[in-house]
């Protein structure tokens, strides 16, 4: 079970970093740069693949690491 969490853990941090960034830069934030906060942006094809597999192997990092706790 511990190998299925590093595995799963090591796949999570993988996903996260080949997310497109989605904040804005921290020089336009300090200078108030661009205000598109509130733009609405939706997710299309490889975004959303990477964005639906990350929320997947968060809950299994999370229900593994629950079930880990209490067995």
């Amino acid at each position: 079970m511990k190998i299925v969490l590093l595995v799963i853990s090591i796949l999570l941090i993988i996903i996260v970093l080949l997310q497109s960034g989605k904040a804005e830069p921290a020089s336009q934030i300090i200078s108030g740069g661009n205000m598109d906060l509130f733009n609405k942006r939706k997710e299309r094809g490889s975004e959303l693949v990477i964005s639906r597999i990350t929320l997947t192997l968060g809950l299994l990092f999370f229900v593994i690491s629950l079930v880990m706790e209490f067995i």
